[in-house]
This record gives C-alpha cells, sequence and structure tokens, in this order.
C-alpha cells in the first residue's frame, strides 16, 4: 500500500489490561471509533502508545491486529525509536513481516547524534526497506533537530517521504516549502499548532487528543483544508484548552482520562507512568468536563 501523506493520522494510545497486558477488546474499541471518524491511517509505538515499555512480542501483536481490524482502510504505521542502526534496521525488517505498511521514525535514542550521525542513521534504515517513512522532527522533546540542510540529503531517498513537523516554529512550515516545494509531505505533530499548519499549508495532523475525540479532530482538519475556515476556527477554540493536555509531561495519563470520559479507552498505563492522583487529577478532569459540557455540533465533514 502506498501512503497518502496527509488528513488526521492518530499516534494512538496502547491500552492495558489491569494485569498489565494488552487489552485488545479497548485497542479495537478505540481504533473503530478512529475509522469511524475518518481517519487516513493509523500510528502505533509513539510516545502516547508508551514504546519504551513495549516488548519487541507486544509490538508484532498491536501491529498485526490493527492491520486486521482496519482491513485495508488505512495504511497501519509504525513508530521506531531504536538506540542503535542495527536494532532500527532489524525493527524495519519485523514491521513489514507484521504487516505494517509505513514506518515513522525518530533519530536514535540517548544518544545526542549529531547532524552527520543522524542522516546516516536514517538513511541506512531507509536503504534496507521498502517500507514509506515519514521523520519525526521533535527537538524540544528528543533534543536533536532534523534540519533543512538534513533534509536535504535525506531527500535522496525516495521513501522518505514526510516530517511529522513538532519544532513548535510554524515558519519551519514555509522554509520546507521555499526549499522543497512537494518533495516531503509535511504533518503537523504538535496539537495546539495543528490548525496553525494546516492554514499554512500542511498536509495533515498527527494527532494525540483525537484518541479521545476523533471526530472533532478529523472535521478541524477537513474544514481547514476545505476553505471553511471560520467553521474549524470555533471548533479549534473550543478545542484548545483540552489540546493543551497533549503539551505535557502526563500527555499519556491526561489523554487516557479523556478516553474514558468519551467512552472509548481506559485509564491503565504501565509503570513507572501512574494514573493521575489529587489536585493535578481534579485539574485534568475539570477540563475534559467542561469539554464535554460545551461540545460543538460538528457540520458534515466527512466527505468536504
Amino acid at each position: 500500500m502506498s501512503i497518502q501523506w496527509n488528513g488526521v493520522m492518530p499516534a494512538v494510545t496502547t491500552k492495558f489490561s489491569d494485569d498489565d497486558t494488552l487489552d485488545l477488546v479497548n485497542f479495537e474499541v478505540n481504533i473503530k471509533a478512529q475509522l469511524e471518524a475518518g481517519v487516513n491511517g493509523i500510528i502505533l509505538g509513539g510516545t502516547l502508545g508508551e514504546a519504551s515499555t513495549l516488548t519487541a512480542g507486544e509490538k508484532k501483536i498491536l501491529i498485526e491486529k490493527t492491520v486486521e481490524i482496519v482491513k485495508g482502510k488505512v495504511p497501519v504505521i509504525i513508530n521506531i525509536a531504536e538506540q542503535s542502526t542495527k536494532d532500527a534496521i532489524e525493527a524495519a525488517r519485523l514491521a513489514k513481516e507484521y504487516g505494517a505498511q509505513g514506518l515513522m521514525m525518530l533519530p536514535p535514542m540517548r544518544y545526542k547524534a549529531d547532524d552527520r550521525e543522524t542522516v546516516t542513521y536514517f538513511k541506512k534504515v531507509a536503504n534496507s526497506t521498502s517500507l514509506p517513512i515519514m521523520i519525526y522532527n521533535n527537538p524540544v522533546d528528543y533534543g536533536i533537530e532534523v534540519t533543512l540542510d538534513m533534509f536535504a540529503e535525506l531527500a535522496e531517498c525516495k521513501n522518505i517521504e514526510a516530517v511529522k513537523e513538532s519544532t513548535r516554529d510554524i515558519s519551519n512550515m514555509s522554509r520546507f516549502r521555499n526549499r522543497f516545494g512537494n518533495r516531503f509531505a509535511i504533518l503537523c505533530g504538535v496539537d495546539t499548532l495543528a490548525l496553525e499548519y494546516i492554514l499554512m499549508g500542511a498536509d495533515g495532523w498527527v494527532a494525540g487528543l483525537v484518541c479521545a475525540f476523533p471526530a472533532e479532530t478529523v472535521a478541524i482538519c477537513n474544514l481547514a483544508k476545505a476553505g471553511r475556515t471560520q467553521e474549524a476556527i470555533e471548533i479549534y477554540r473550543w478545542f484548545l484548552p483540552i489540546l493543551e493536555l497533549d503539551i505535557n509531561t502526563k500527555l499519556v495519563q491526561n489523554i487516557k482520562l479523556a478516553e474514558v470520559a468519551t467512552g472509548i479507552g481506559t485509564e491503565n498505563v504501565r509503570e513507572p507512568r501512574l494514573p493521575l492522583i489529587g489536585a493535578e487529577r481534579k485539574r485534568v478532569l475539570a477540563i475534559i468536563e467542561n469539554g464535554l459540557k460545551t461540545r460543538p455540533t460538528l457540520p458534515a465533514y466527512k466527505n468536504l
């Protein structure tokens, strides 16, 4: 399957049972809600997916289960966040074997690679696989920026097709277009900047709060891309206090609480993460509950 890197692509949470095993029942409930809302892909094993706590066997199960659920309607993409080039190449090989149709890739983990090392890492993995790749550029959280000069080198790899743009610098959107035209698809990776990026020409949105509010997320994206800007803005302004739960160190716990509130998830996280308690929990629940009380009626948005 070729990938159209556009629209909303949820970075889905991983569901766990009370005994800390994969909860595939609630996982399927959430994936089906995403499909019903009209998302354009499913991304597994990102930060929201608690990837660093997943075993290789669990990643296999998640890929195969998601492929089974989506039935070819949208591509299934797995994140690669490895410490060594060798392990990243093996992860890409296994992803294809298990049925994933694309990869999202972070720079090397733990070691702060320089520009040459980072480019070499990406190139070696890209050249090892036929799967299309989206580079996850998030220097704020991961400490390595993939610069435009680095993307110029990566352009040699035809299967590096997209960037998840999470620099928090909206002007980077225009810098990309000025330098590369449409060579790379650009998807915003920051929930609180997504509408701004789309209005500046981004192809799509790798979203977090979509895990709890899939219809509202897709509606904003579709309306904005269709030129119905004011309608998109109104929904986005309602959504913003909830979206801000994504730019927080407890984003996984926050978003899982929101999934519980909308009936498409559970609160279970894998340690060392723990569920929210006390004043922090009350604050997050108040934001979610207020959003539910004022939840907008959405226009027909799926076929814009």
